[in-house]
């Protein structure tokens, strides 16, 4: 279950800021045809955080349908309300998606107590397996081990995205979850480590522009092949540092403009396109890898 590289799909938007989903079908085909081994939709990356519920969920239908259960859909369903959240969760739990990916309280700064009561309670409101997502950079709350491993004793609570980039932030939860307890990547450029440290995948940001090579990676991970694994990050290591130049969405869309994947690389309010400098910095990088010509 959730196991290998899934991918922080973008919402694609045409220039009035609508949603693309001729371009949102294109980058569906595009993930499965490359082995993205899942799809997260409207998460972080997703822009979540300004997408209401009625095209938070739209979009959540819309790839559902377009991905016709070729490979899992997690969709995004966090809130800083815990009212909010359960929501979201019990509208897309109809959809039929296959987990959901739930952060951590934003702004609210709760209590390592009150996060255990948020997420029990979203979890007692549905049947539909739960991922803990713990982004401190973006939350400021930080989910420590203990909490985790609290919650993982919850029967709909199944794994975690750890975005802390912090190898030994996995070494302390491991030692207080279950092995099937799932452990996966929210950081790009760790998460070649944290797979070779026992991880069981990720939800990568890089894998919108090369996702087979994010997806190789994560195999030959789980079959113990670190070397291997080791040798496909490689050769996409400058994207993860690339793709955070400016704040997760702006780059990713972006480099898929720039690729002909989307016609459009506009973000809602208050996320605007990148600086000119970061255009050409990440184009060049996207002529090296051969994904765009000069």
């Amino acid at each position: 279950m959730f196991t290998g590289s899934y991918v922080a799909l973008i919402t694609p938007m045409n220039d009035n800021g609508d949603i693309d989903y001729p371009a949102l079908e294109k980058l569906v085909q595009f993930h499965i045809e490359q082995g993205t081994h899942g799809i997260v939709s409207v998460g972080t990356t997703g822009e979540s955080a300004t997408l209401p519920f009625d095209e938070h969920i739209e979009v959540v239908r819309q790839t559902l349908a377009m991905v016709d259960k070729k490979i899992p859909v997690i969709a995004g369903s966090g809130a800083n309300s815990t009212a909010e959240a359960i929501f979201l969760s019990e509208q897309m739990a109809a959809l039929g998606v296959d987990g959901f990916l739930s952060v951590v309280p934003y702004y609210n700064k709760p209590q390592q107590a009150g996060m255990i009561a948020h997420f029990n309670a979203i979890a007692d409101a549905t049947d539909v397996p739960v991922l803990l997502y713990n982004v401190p950079a973006r939350t400021v709350a930080d989910m420590l081990p203990e909490t985790v491993a609290a919650l993982a004793e919850h029967k709909n609570i199944v794994g975690l995205k750890d975005a802390t980039g912090d190898i030994q932030r996995l070494k302390a939860t491991q030692k207080l979850v279950k092995n099937d307890f799932l452990l996966l990547s929210g950081d790009d450029a760790s998460s070649c480590e944290f797979l070779c440290e026992g991880g069981h995948g990720v939800i990568s940001v890089t894998a919108n522009v090369v996702p087979n090579a994010m997806s190789n990676m994560c195999d030959a991970a789980l079959a113990k092949n670190f070397d291997a694994c080791r040798q496909f990050n490689d050769s996409v290591k400058l994207l993860h540092d690339a793709l955070f130049i400016e704040p997760n969405p702006v780059m990713p869309k972006w480099a898929l403009y720039r690729m002909g994947l989307t016609k459009s690389a506009i973000l809602r309010l208050p996320m605007v396109l990148p600086e000119l400098a970061s255009q050409k910095h990440i184009e060049q990088i996207l002529q090296k890898y051969e994904l765009i010509s000069g």
